[in-house]
């Protein structure tokens, strides 16, 4: 991805337009769960994040009623519309929010041109790019769940890929994460000591520091008791041998709230397989699942489920990342951690409204590492701190084991 502000800018806002290039204004219109958003709302939001944080536009500056409709939890940015209700947004139509892309994309860049922009402002931009990839990864998970929810099961692209995307494939890594597999002479599983190691990164903006969100920050040192980290993720062969064992049947492996959840959810299997389990659908439609892959597309109680089946446990987000460059697969999916998502020691949001970005979440959530086949390129890096409730399963989730000596 460039460096040079303009250029980058111009290259995340471009490939969110090309993600949504396949689809229909009805397909843009979409969204299948509170959980979820509209890809139109996906391309507005955006745009108002620019609008309102880089180029200072006030609510009375936008067309009426479309900073009410496109905030999404910015308390500090004014009224919002409930997230569950993103879907009845019949207006604007896709075009008008288009056509605001594309005119904020001209002041934008004509300001970047004149140097009109201070660096405080040129700091948000960043942050805005970063924030605009993480939509552009919601935008694929989104308009997935929401084919998926449709009888006829509709692709969004073919097999092999569009706009650029590998389709539910696994990606090139550009940050160099991926490891070839590690595994034959030195055995499936990575022993480590216990050690005293430092995670996260330094506070970004700051001098020398790449960019990063707070909530990877500060770093810190923690103790990583000695333990096992599986080389490679649990694949679809490992996991369709819980399924066949009777996994979903028996509580026995499960935490209490998440056999709650299966009975209440009637689940039995990932989300995305068919019950005949030799199909997945994925954003090609559907497809053989391949037993080597990773299995993704489950939630935290069922990863925890099935690392307590399978004699092992969830890793730390700890163990996660100070073996992250020597683990196989990472990228492939997101991993679900046992770690509670919750803030480091020294944590400081970012000033102002900005500061609800990651924070104000951290209560009820897991931690997930990794990145998936729908995280964009560049946006995978060790101190990434993904994070979801326990039941999420619409992600490009999956999982990893670990397990303590002896």
């Amino acid at each position: 991805m460039p460096e040079c502000p303009a250029e980058r800018y111009a290259a995340v806002r471009a490939r969110t337009l090309a993600l949504a290039s396949p689809l229909t204004p009805e397909d843009a219109q979409l969204q299948s769960m509170p959980d979820t958003s509209p890809a139109k709302w996906h391309l507005a939001h955006t745009t108002w994040f620019f609008c309102r944080f880089v180029l200072g536009d006030q609510a009375s500056d936008l067309p009426a009623g479309w900073d009410y409709l496109f905030n999404s939890y910015y308390v500090g940015a004014g009224a919002r519309l409930p997230r569950a209700e993103r879907g009845l947004v019949a207006r604007p139509t896709l075009a008008e929010v288009l056509d605001w892309r594309e005119r904020t994309d001209a002041r934008v860049l004509e300001c970047l041109a004149r140097d009109a922009l201070d660096a405080r402002a040129r700091d948000v931009l960043l942050l805005g790019t970063h924030h605009e990839e993480q939509h552009q990864e919601l935008l694929l998970t989104d308009i997935k769940h929401a084919f998926w929810c449709s009888p006829l099961k509709p692709a969004y692209a073919a097999a092999g890929g569009a706009a650029g995307l590998a389709v539910d494939a696994v990606p090139v890594d550009p940050d160099g994460l991926q490891r070839p597999d590690a595994g034959g002479a030195s055995g499936p599983w990575l022993h480590r000591d216990e050690t005293i190691a430092s995670i996260g990164t330094a506070p970004w903006p700051s001098p020398g520091a790449g960019f990063a969100y707070d909530n990877e920050t500060p770093r810190h040192r923690v103790v990583v008791p000695a333990h096992a980290i599986a080389r490679a993720p649990v694949t679809n062969a490992d996991y369709a041998a819980f399924v066949a064992d009777g996994g979903y049947a028996t509580p026995g492996p499960w935490l209490s709230e998440g056999w709650e959840q299966v009975q209440r959810g009637g689940w039995d299997r990932p989300l995305y397989w068919h019950p005949d389990g030799g199909v997945e659908f994925t954003l090609a439609g559907w497809q053989p699942i391949d037993p080597a892959a990773p299995v993704r597309h489950v939630s935290h109680y069922e990863a925890d489920a099935f690392a307590r089946w399978a004699g092992a446990r969830l890793p730390t987000e700890a163990e996660w990342e100070t073996a992250a460059d020597d683990l196989a697969g990472t990228g492939h999916c997101w991993e679900w951690t046992s770690s509670a998502y919750g803030p480091y020691p020294g944590f400081r949001p970012l000033p102002g409204t900005l500061g609800e970005y990651n924070g104000k979440f951290m209560s009820g959530q897991l931690v997930l590492r990794g990145g998936s086949c729908a995280t964009p390129p560049g946006h995978v890096r060790a101190t990434y701190r993904n994070f979801f409730p326990p039941a999420a399963r619409w992600q490009f989730s999956g999982l990893r084991l670990a397990k303590d000596p002896g």
